[in-house]
């Protein structure tokens, strides 16, 4: 299937109140879309029928038929299933984004309606059904795949490493991985992030490790006026020291030893979208006064070259660290810190927002049992009582891989954590080695696959290094195997950073 060019393709808008199905129409026609309307959901079932639209607005609220058991019939149709639904509600508790995304939906916009962001909605995910039915239709290798989003984003595709920023970026979109939480605390972090997200301030976010520094940053950058273009993300943390300048900047062919081509920097690749600078609190001194250089003038030359590139970057950084104490303790530039204090958001950790522990039990237990494969679909009482009381150091990170690990040992359709949160807390006392794989009882080993041992082996060693890949006392050192191949086990594994 292709969606139709500057035609845009067809949108299905479904909303029981007829000025709503005014104003939506109109924009989106004006859009360039062919526009098709329903007045409920049994109204629609028959439109998408005789129409079969590219991309559904779909109204929650709705006499007889509502949005959620509209959105369950079609994703039970397999004539239908593949059509991208965005909920539309005046509803804005979090409860009820997380069940539209459990009935199949891939995004939310609460009325009323603001144009520019129904329509930079709308195009992402239309962008991404492109992309998910080209995937789908060709069993490649890799590196064809590599190949064919790179035609598809060319203006975006300069450099192998731009395909996987955004093939990072497509599979955070089909995994719905957004904020879980009602509690006050999350709930102002939330709104902070809306308003910093309207603007093109520099933002800071700062929060305990595994809090979802990330997630947040995805949320600024999806909620602004450059969400159609990538978010290119920095992990200051696992570059090399000698390595920084050409990662930031980019080299010419020539400029060291090993340069064998021209290469093009996370600015550059960033320009006119989002740059996301994490652990930005880890950068060396000597490479702080040249970020600092290109925030005030968006400007840079490459590694080795002369001439002077322009960009137009929106900065997100992130960090755990107290970064006031490091300018006292001369670790982190004045400057440099206030250049980036711009719009700071402070993000909970989980002790501070407990009444989110169910919401997020749920929501994490059904994403693992989907990935392995499992039907775990309940968490026994004594262990729900255990991860209530548990003080989560590790925050949401720590949270997802206690649940995970449970979910592959597990024997039936109720979880039980068994001895996981114990060994937990014991893994400060034993030695590096140990903290390598876990320790469940001798009965479930026997359930462990060779595969899912290596894929906990990998997370032990990545949370003992916060997620540090290459370098001195990196993850890749700790396990003996050099970057690349940690990284390629990682892409087969399905591993990724979710903060």
């Amino acid at each position: 299937m292709t969606i139709r060019a500057e035609s845009h393709g067809k949108i299905l808008v479904v909303d029981d109140t007829p000025t709503n199905l005014q104003i939506v129409s109109a924009f989106l026609d004006d859009a360039g879309y062919k526009v098709l309307v329903a007045e409920d959901g049994n109204d629609a079932e028959e439109v998408i029928r005789r129409e079969h639209p590219d991309l559904i607005l779909l109204d929650v609220l709705m006499p007889e038929l509502n949005g959620f058991e509209t959105c369950t019939r079609l994703k039970a149709n397999p004539d239908t299933r593949d059509i991208p639904i965005i909920f539309m509600t005046a509803l804005s508790e979090t409860i009820e984004k997380v069940k539209g995304f459990e009935v199949g939906g891939v995004d939310y916009i609460t009325k009323p309606f603001h144009q520019e962001e129904v329509l930079a909605r709308v195009r992402t995910h239309l962008a991404l059904r492109e992309l998910c039915c080209k995937l789908e239709g060709q069993k490649v290798h890799l590196e064809e795949q590599n190949q064919l989003l790179q035609e598809e984003i060319d203006a975006h595709t300069r450099t192998k490493g731009t395909v996987r920023y955004l093939q990072d970026e497509l599979q955070s979109q089909q995994v719905g991985g957004g904020i879980v939480g009602s509690s006050p605390s999350i709930r102002e972090a939330l709104d902070h992030v809306a308003q910093a997200a309207k603007t093109d301030c520099t933002v800071l976010l700062i929060g305990e490790t595994g809090t979802g520094k990330e997630v947040l940053a995805r949320a600024v950058h999806e909620q602004s006026a450059r969400a159609d273009l990538p978010m290119i993300k920095v992990n200051c943390a696992a570059i090399p020291k000698d390595l920084f300048e050409s990662e930031f900047f980019g080299h010419e062919k020539g400029a060291f030893t090993g340069a064998t081509s021209k290469r093009v920097g996370r600015f550059e690749l960033a320009h006119r979208g989002t740059l996301f600078l994490d652990e930005i609190g880890e950068l060396p001194l000597d490479i702080q006064s040249k970020l600092l250089r290109v925030l005030q003038e968006q400007e840079f030359e490459r590694v080795g070259g002369h001439s002077t590139q322009k960009v137009d970057v929106r900065i997100i950084a992130a960090t755990n660290r107290d970064l006031q104490e490091a300018v006292a303790q001369k670790q982190f530039r004045e400057d440099l810190y206030y250049r980036l204090n711009v719009f700071p958001v402070n993000i909970p950790p989980l002790r501070e927002r407990q009444e989110d522990l169910p919401l997020l039990f749920r929501h994490i237990l059904k994403k693992f049992s989907e990935r392995h494969g499992r039907t775990v679909t309940d968490i026994h009482p004594d262990s729900h009582r255990e991860l209530m009381n548990y003080p989560w150091p590790g925050n949401i990170r720590e949270l997802e891989n206690v649940i995970e690990r449970a979910v592959i040992v597990n024997k039936n359709h109720t979880l039980e954590m068994g001895n996981w949160l114990g060994s937990q807390s014991e893994t400060t006392m034993s030695s590096p080695m140990d903290q390598m794989l876990p320790q469940p009882s001798p009965e479930t080993t026997a359930f462990l696959s060779l595969e899912e041992i290596e894929r906990l082996h990998i997370l032990r060693a990545l949370d003992s290094t916060k997620w540090r890949i290459s370098g001195e006392k990196g993850a890749a050192q700790l396990l003996g195997v050099n970057r690349s191949t940690l990284r390629g086990r990682m892409e087969k594994l399905g591993i990724d950073r979710e903060e």
